[in-house]
C-alpha cells in the first residue's frame, strides 16, 4: 500500500495521446540542475542537484526518466511484465523533458542558500518529484534529491573503478518469510544515513573540499564553495522518504526541521518517537493515511507544538509525485495518479505550505510568511489535521 507506484492496470483503453507537461518553478530564480556521483561502490552517493541558475537561451532539458534502465525498474517495482511495460512506457514517456536549465551556470548569491535535502517514495527515484525539487530551487534553495540504495529506488547504479562498467542495484520485494517491518527498518535507517552523508558532502564542498563527480558532467561543483548555508538545512521526502526525513532528525542535528510528504510512518521504530527534536510538517493527501499512521504523526505533534499536520482534498498518494502530471488514458490508468484536485494546484498547497515553515524553521530572510495560513489548514482544498472520515483505507 504504501508504494508511490501504482498497482493494477486496465488494459482496454490503449488510445489517447501521453504527455507529460511538468510546471517551470514559479519563485524568481531561473533553476538549473545536475548529477552528482561519489564514490566506485555501493556505499557511494547519487543525487540530482537542482539550484537556481542564470538563464541562457537555448539551454538544454534534461529527460525527465532518464535511461531505459528505469523503465524496467518500474515494471519491476509494480510487479509487472518488463516485456510489455518497459516497451510501452518508455515510448510514450521516453522523450519527456524537465523545464530545467541542465548543468546550467550556478547563480552566485550574497547571501549562501539553505539546503534541502529530498528522499524518495518506495519504487521511486532521485527524478520522479522534479515538480517539486525544482519550484523550492525556484524560490532560492539547493535542493539534492537523492537517489537510494537500499533496494527501495525501482532501480539505481553506480559506475564502478573499471573505466566504463556500471552496476546496478535492482528493487527487492520484501523476502518471503521476512517480516515486513524488519526489513524496512533496515530500509529506512540506510536511506536517513543517506541523507546525512549528502549532507556532509555539500557541507564539505561549500567549505572548498575537492569532490570529484564520478559522472564528469560539464557541472564544476566547486562553484558551490560558499553558497550553501549548512546551519539551514531541511530534510523533505515523500511517503518512504517522508518518514526518511523524520528519522534523519534523529541522525544529525543539523537538520532543523523535516517536511513529510503523504509519509508512510509504518517503518519507524516506536523507540524512537520521543527522540525526533525537531518540528515536522506532515503534508497529507486525502485517500492514502491510515488511523494508524495518523496516530503517530499525532504522537510527534503532542511533543512539539511546532509539528504540523495538515491534508490537501481531492488529492491521492500520488499526487506530490511528477506523475499526477500525466495526461492522456493510458499511461494516467497504470499511474493511477490523479485525484479530483488539480495537480498545479496541489503543488502549489505543498510547495507554499513547505517554503511557510522552512521560512519558520529555517530563519529565513523572505517573505514566505504570507502562507503561514496554510499550516493550520487554512486555506482552499486544505483542512487541519487528518480528518479519519477522509480516509478509504
Amino acid at each position: 500500500p504504501e508504494s508511490v507506484l501504482p498497482s493494477r492496470l486496465s488494459r482496454d483503453s490503449m488510445g489517447g495521446t501521453q504527455s507529460l507537461a511538468l510546471p517551470p518553478g514559479k519563485g524568481p530564480h531561473q533553476v538549473g540542475c545536475t548529477d552528482v556521483m561519489v564514490g566506485h561502490t555501493q556505499q557511494g552517493l547519487f543525487f540530482r542537484l537542482f539550484y537556481p541558475c542564470v538563464p541562457r537561451a537555448g539551454a538544454e532539458r534534461p529527460l525527465w526518466i532518464p535511461r531505459r534502465e528505469y523503465f524496467s525498474g518500474l515494471a519491476d517495482a509494480t510487479q509487472r511484465s518488463r516485456r510489455w511495460f518497459t516497451p510501452l512506457v518508455s515510448l510514450a514517456l521516453g522523450s519527456c523533458r524537465v523545464p530545467v536549465s541542465w548543468n546550467g551556470p550556478f547563480k552566485p548569491c550574497s547571501r549562501a542558500y539553505p539546503l534541502i535535502i529530498f528522499s524518495h517514495g518506495l519504487g521511486a527515484f532521485r527524478t520522479l518529484y522534479s515538480s517539486v525539487c525544482s519550484e523550492l530551487a525556484s524560490w532560492g534553495f539547493v535542493v539534492a534529491s537523492l537517489e537510494h540504495r537500499d533496494h527501495s529506488a525501482s532501480t539505481t547504479y553506480f559506475c564502478t573503478a573499471e573505466p566504463g562498467r556500471e552496476e546496478w542495484i535492482p528493487f527487492q520485494q520484501v523476502p518471503q518469510g521476512q517480516k515486513e517491518f524488519y526489513f524496512r527498518k533496515k530500509q529506512i535507517h540506510q536511506r536517513a544515513e543517506e541523507c546525512v552523508r549528502v549532507l556532509q558532502l555539500l557541507r564539505g564542498i561549500s567549505r572548498g573540499e575537492s569532490v570529484p563527480n564520478v559522472l564528469h558532467q560539464d557541472f564544476d561543483l566547486s562553484v558551490l564553495k560558499d553558497s550553501i548555508d549548512a546551519t539551514k538545512v531541511a530534510a523533505v521526502g515523500h511517503s518512504f522518504g517522508g518518514v526518511t526525513a523524520v528519522l534523519a532528525l534523529v541522525k544529525e542535528p543539523s537538520f532543523r526541521c523535516a517536511v513529510a510528504l503523504d509519509a508512510w510512518m509504518f517503518p519507524l521504530e516506536n523507540a524512537l518517537y520521543p527522540e525526533v527534536p525537531k518540528p515536522v510538517l506532515f503534508i497529507n493527501t486525502e485517500t492514502f493515511q491510515t488511523p494508524d499512521s495518523i496516530a503517530r504523526m499525532k504522537r510527534l505533534s503532542s511533543r512539539n507544538s511546532q509539528t504540523k499536520i495538515i491534508t490537501i482534498l481531492g488529492t491521492v498518494h500520488q499526487s506530490h509525485t511528477d506523475f499526477s502530471f500525466l495526461t492522456g488514458k493510458l499511461i494516467s490508468l497504470i499511474f493511477k495518479a490523479r485525484g479530483t484536485l488539480d495537480p498545479y494546484k496541489c503543488l502549489d498547497i505543498t510547495t507554499q505550505a513547505a517554503l511557510a515553515f522552512l521560512q519558520r524553521h529555517l530563519d529565513l530572510e523572505e517573505d514566505f510568511s504570507q502562507w503561514e495560513k496554510l499550516l493550520e489548514g487554512i486555506g482552499d482544498s486544505l483542512v487541519p489535521g487528518a480528518p479519519f472520515t477522509h480516509s478509504h483505507l
